[in-house]
């Protein structure tokens, strides 16, 4: 069933609480890359313009001490937010007692506001970790605050916390609605299509250190896509598995037989690199070279070489859905980056395709190459969009009501 979407309610004169993702860099009050800001705007514009009382609720970092707070507050946040939406935004520096409560009771229609990073919940007090353990009261406190909930923030949509799941539950529990926002909206659609109703050919690029950290999608992926290439450090415990010589290279000897497993029930499907841009050393002035099949004693593979880059670019040109999760060699060194950025750059000429990138790298890559644009979506959750390309069920999404 679909999901109920902030678009199918009357938020006019409602108090709406919007969980958003408002988790971005900030060193000394000032924000790296305000991207997750911009993303929440049309679900925040909906509901003022429709004449809802817009009320915020964000986690940022991770809270483990007081130090941490003043390095963590919202408040730059919310100052960004009031330029975006050029009209003003009221920051509350709690996100619990009188002082909140008093201020969301002087809205009018159409304002916002943004209560502060509701991992200041995690620290100083009786119950321990409040927020991120979902501390049901904290969420009936919070569900207390509002006449709806919108969770917009699928970047935690795979965490069960009390700013999620724990105001949706007790919403629920008083039969009061629980909708999605539209940028939740949009990654549902985006990468729920792509993993269940996919237009074929079907192609997933995974990327990344570890073998273990992917398994459950190479798995799940293998079931569903025509080809699954793979990239990055988790390569080499595959050439491991295939008695290649891997030299230095990234290797989890544990996870050998599993990478067996997989080549087996693969076959033709997976992907693997033909040449690698080896070095002796993990410095991005290493002396390099390009290795084919074996890597040479001494040397260890940071990159894939130009003749994967190619093979790469073959697999993926009649593609008509591409998931790509994952850099495909030591991407924050420039001299290892040419295979991520080749990758993305080849994705931004498939017109005719659903192209979709989730994961930090690779979301960096997209972006240093300026070809977000050419791309059908980006992911704003690395490890919600991990897990939901495994099949699993989210909770924050699960959390949502049903049209």
């Amino acid at each position: 069933m679909a999901k109920l979407i902030v678009s199918d309610l009357d938020v006019k004169s409602k108090k709406v609480l919007i969980r958003v993702d408002f988790n971005v860099p900030i060193k000394g009050g000032v924000i790296g890359d305000d991207n997750r800001i911009v993303a929440a705007l049309p679900t925040i514009k909906y509901v003022i313009e429709n004449g809802g009382k817009a009320i915020l609720l964000s986690h940022l970092g991770r809270i483990k001490s007081d130090d941490d707070k003043k390095e963590l507050s919202l408040e730059p946040v919310a100052t960004r937010l009031s330029e975006l939406l050029n009209k003003p935004v009221t920051f509350v520096p709690t996100n619990e007692g009188k002082q909140l409560e008093d201020a969301i009771a002087t809205l009018s229609d159409g304002d916002v506001l943004v209560m502060e990073n509701t991992r200041f919940q995690d620290i100083d007090n009786d119950f321990g970790k409040r927020e991120s353990k979902n501390d049901p009261k904290l969420g009936e406190y919070w569900a207390g605050l509002g006449d709806i909930f919108i969770n917009d923030a699928f970047g935690t949509a795979h965490r069960e916390h009390a700013s999620n799941v724990g105001i949706a539950t007790a919403m629920k529990a008083k039969g009061q609605k629980v909708a999605a926002g539209f940028l939740m909206e949009k990654e549902i659609k985006f990468l729920g299509n792509a993993v269940d109703n996919p237009k074929h050919p079907f192609v997933a690029i995974l990327g990344g250190a570890k073998v273990s950290d992917k398994i459950g999608v190479i798995d799940h992926l293998l079931a569903k896509a025509d080809k699954v290439i793979v990239g990055g450090g988790m390569t080499y415990t595959f050439y491991a598995a295939k008695g290649l010589k891997i030299g230095n290279s990234l290797v989890e000897k544990d996870k050998i037989e599993l990478a067996k497993s997989i080549i087996e029930k693969a076959g033709d499907k997976l992907v693997l690199p033909v040449d690698n841009v080896v070095a002796k050393e993990f410095k991005n002035d290493a002396d390099s070279q390009v290795a084919e099949g074996d890597i040479p004693d001494g040397y260890m593979a940071l990159d894939i070489g130009p003749k994967s880059i190619e093979d790469f670019k073959a697999v993926l040109a009649d593609a008509k859905t591409v998931v790509w999760n994952g850099p495909m060699g030591v991407f924050e060194m420039s001299n290892y980056a040419k295979g991520t950025l080749e990758v993305g750059k080849f994705l931004g000429t498939l017109s005719d395709a659903t192209t979709i990138v989730g994961g930090g790298d690779s979301t960096a890559a997209v972006k240093q190459l300026g070809v977000g644009d050419q791309l059908t979506h980006i992911s704003t959750g690395g490890g919600a969009s991990l897990e939901y390309l495994e099949g699993k069920t989210l909770p924050g999404i699960a959390a949502i009501s049903e049209k």
